[in-house]
């Protein structure tokens, strides 16, 4: 899958990473000789459904990259994905501020709509049919939940001030497509204010900073290269993951028998320890640090540095 990583002169560190490959992979198993008229009816519902999920998310970045892809005050990721103690967050979009507040962004594209009841269940429509799809409140409140996690178990190295670190304070969104029909229940539960549309994102942060505008959260505020800096170390732990679509339809793998496979005689599948040393104080760091130096090449060098000497860079 490609992504595009962003030079450190942009608040915009991380863009989506393409559908393209898992498109053309499931188109060619329309054709596959052990696909039956039923499961190639299941293949053209999952492109559909992967090209709907494309627009919407692409309509959301839009918006978001529109507003605060280019200003110094936010750092924005799309398309984070988190492996954590065995469990996965796909996040769509990430966006945080000097004030560390992490907005975390579930885009979702109804085409026609989407109905909520008291209880926060969800219902779709395609034509005149509804049926139940899970709720997307729950589904991003777990990617919040692994997130917190991932900062309580020291993962992420958290910028400190006067020894003390600043810890992130994560909230919820659901970006719902513009077009689409929001139905909500006459009595409101918890979170049902967390489901907008898509471009009225700007009015809500916009408010959310009215409604904490308290003179101490101005010890809090941070500088835009503490912010971005926080945000390079956060992409380090993406970890791209490609589908088995022959088993999800339960096809088996063709080879291409005349494709020729390339030999790397130097692969080096594990870091050795060595190559995990800070090039300044000698300090063996985690695998994630290192990644991070390698990462941002034009800034160490190609070089290894732990988190301590990084700041005299």
């Amino acid at each position: 899958m490609k992504q595009q990583l962003y030079s450190a002169k942009s608040m915009l560190i991380k863009s989506a990473e393409d559908r393209d490959s898992d498109i053309k992979i499931l188109e060619s198993l329309l054709n596959h000789p052990a696909a039956s008229a039923l499961t190639k009816r299941s293949i053209e519902k999952e492109i559909r459904a992967i090209k709907a999920g494309v627009k919407g998310e692409k309509d959301a970045a839009y918006q978001i990259e529109y507003h605060y892809g280019h200003g110094k005050n936010w750092a924005v990721i799309h398309d984070l994905r988190i492996e954590h103690k065995g469990r996965v967050a796909q996040i769509d979009h990430l966006l945080i501020n000097r004030l560390m507040e992490i907005w975390v962004c579930e885009s979702k594209h109804f085409h026609q709509g989407v109905s909520i009841n008291e209880q926060g269940e969800f219902v779709s429509f395609t034509g005149s049919q509804a049926y139940g799809i899970p709720s997307p409140l729950e589904q991003n409140r777990r990617h919040c939940s692994l997130l917190q996690e991932v900062f309580d178990d020291g993962v992420v190295p958290l910028e400190k001030r006067l020894g003390f670190s600043i810890k992130p304070v994560i909230k919820s969104l659901v970006l719902v497509s513009s077009k689409a029909r929001i139905t909500r229940p006459s009595k409101s539960f918890p979170g049902l204010d967390e489901i907008i549309k898509v471009d009225q994102i700007k009015a809500k942060l916009d408010q959310a900073m009215d409604d904490d505008n308290n003179p101490l959260n101005l010890a809090k505020l941070v500088s835009s290269e503490t912010v971005k800096a926080f945000a390079e170390r956060l992409v380090v732990l993406h970890t791209p993951h490609q589908f088995n679509w022959y088993g999800k339809f339960g096809l088996p793998v063709q080879v291409d028998e005349s494709a020729t496979v390339e030999v790397v005689e130097d692969a080096d599948p594990e870091p050795k320890k060595s190559k995990l040393a800070c090039n300044t104080c000698g300090t063996v760091v985690a695998y994630n640090v290192a990644k991070f130096c390698w990462f941002n090449k034009p800034r160490f060098g190609g070089q290894v540095y732990c988190y301590e000497c990084q700041k005299s860079l």
